[in-house]
């Protein structure tokens, strides 16, 4: 039996049933389409929606939008939900949309052609697409039933929208389970691809983990804070962040403090986080200089780290000596990766791997970690990883050449799906590219 959230393709005769749908619009008549998107139009029906009317409408302006998005529990998700799905929809011209939980669209992103033709149904950032205000549409009605769905072409309730597809899910806040927003692909009948759904099942899945992840962050944050602020110690900072991972320089972030950090001092940083019990002066200078006579100049370097941190009002997170190593522990985005990896939550670790740890690094400390880090990555996606997530890892700009990872997504597929071709031709690539 087929799922209910699933759209299942038209009829042979797609435009007597689009037809068939649009009397049944017009006169209120039972429409030859799934219960839920009956329901959905009993509603719209009962809210006196106008199904020729322009479905979205814009609740906030510019200024109002570049605020609220901002503060939105979301907001720190979006880097993620680009990286699981946005190559995903270029390839496949389809669209990103990420809306909040009343259904007001926040970010939007994927083809740009796409996304021009949608503005004319004004789905666009800022626009409400609630089933209250739009009718059927997949972002609005996976918020009404809460509960992943498609809605492909004629079922929308709006009938400029008919000739476009959609699927959406939302998603929950893990502390309260309350609804915080939902994540939608809109476009053609690949927006309605069966394989779409599971694809931002797993999406919301690593959105909700962050949104954990940050709320664990900030009850740290506030257990840490001194109770008896007269005669108390200097406060110890709730573990901080330190992002190296696709970048060129390193990007902390500590007691609410943004700070982009040298190359330089995020190496320095970046090996002490990983090395957690320290670094004697020789050990650190060979692992950031090369070579263990460079004492002198680390010695120098880390005087500028220690007033670049003071300057930014970072100084508890200044390195000791004697080894050197970081007062307080400092979270990694290469190490939670890897701690994603542990848990068996590889679509989840992909999604945070934006790239090898500082690539541009040739130290050869870094250059351990950033090896380390890979090979832990493309060991687990080829070990036991969903054939969805090894075929994003492959498309990855580090796997792109890599012939045993493009050798197992063909074997995981099954023998029938569509996307062997893509495959192998892509096999046939690589090969002929190394000459094999």
């Amino acid at each position: 039996m087929s799922s209910p959230w699933l759209s299942s393709p038209p009829p042979e005769n797609a435009s007597a049933w689009r037809e068939r749908l649009e009397e049944a619009q017009a006169t209120g008549g039972r429409a030859p389409v799934r219960s839920i998107v009956r329901d959905s139009w009993r509603r719209a029906r009962d809210r006196a929606v106008d199904p020729d009317r322009l479905p979205g409408t814009i609740d906030l302006d510019e200024d109002a939008l570049r605020e609220y998005r901002a503060a939105h529990p979301l907001a720190s998700a979006v880097p993620i939900i680009h990286r699981l799905l946005i190559r995903h929809t270029f390839d496949a011209g389809l669209i990103i949309a990420i809306g909040d939980q009343s259904g007001r669209l926040l970010w939007i992103d994927g083809d740009r052609g796409l996304r021009r033709r949608a503005e004319s149904m004004a789905f666009v950032e800022g626009a409400n697409w609630s089933e209250e205000v739009a009718g059927t549409s997949a972002p609005g009605t996976a918020l009404a039933l809460d509960h992943g769905i498609q809605i492909r072409g004629a079922e929308h309730y709006s009938r400029i929208v008919h000739p476009w597809s959609c699927t959406a899910v939302p998603v929950h806040d893990p502390a309260s389970g309350r609804i915080v927003g939902v994540i939608d692909i809109t476009g053609g009948d690949e927006a309605v691809a069966p394989a779409t759904l599971p694809l931002l099942e797993a999406t919301v899945a690593a959105v909700e983990a962050e949104l954990h992840v940050r709320r664990l962050d900030a009850l740290a944050e506030r257990e840490e804070r001194p109770r008896t602020p007269a005669r108390a110690a200097a406060p110890r900072l709730a573990e901080p962040r330190l992002h190296v991972l696709g970048r060129e320089t390193g990007f902390l972030e500590a007691q609410g403090v943004e700070l982009e950090l040298s190359a330089r001092h995020a190496e320095i940083l970046a090996l002490l986080a990983w090395h957690r019990a320290g670094l004697g002066a020789e050990a650190l200078a060979a692992a950031v200089y090369g070579r263990d006579d460079a004492v002198v100049t680390l010695r120098a370097e880390m005087v500028r780290l220690r007033r670049t941190l003071a300057r930014a009002g970072l100084d508890a997170l200044a390195p000791l000596s004697r080894p050197y190593r970081l007062p307080v522990p400092l979270a990694l985005d290469a190490q939670r990766v890897l701690a994603f990896l542990d848990r068996g939550a590889h679509r989840v670790a992909l999604g945070h791997y934006a790239g090898p740890v500082l690539p541009g690094s040739d130290a050869p400390g870094v250059d351990a970690v950033r090896a380390e880090v890979s090979a832990r990555l493309r060991d687990a996606m080829l070990a036991d990883a969903h054939v969805d997530t090894l075929l994003d890892y492959a498309r990855s700009d580090e796997a792109a050449l890599d012939l045993p990872v493009w050798s197992a997504a063909l074997r995981a597929l099954p023998i029938d799906s569509p996307r062997r071709t893509a495959v192998v031709t892509r096999i046939e690539a690589i090969e002929r590219e190394l000459g094999r």
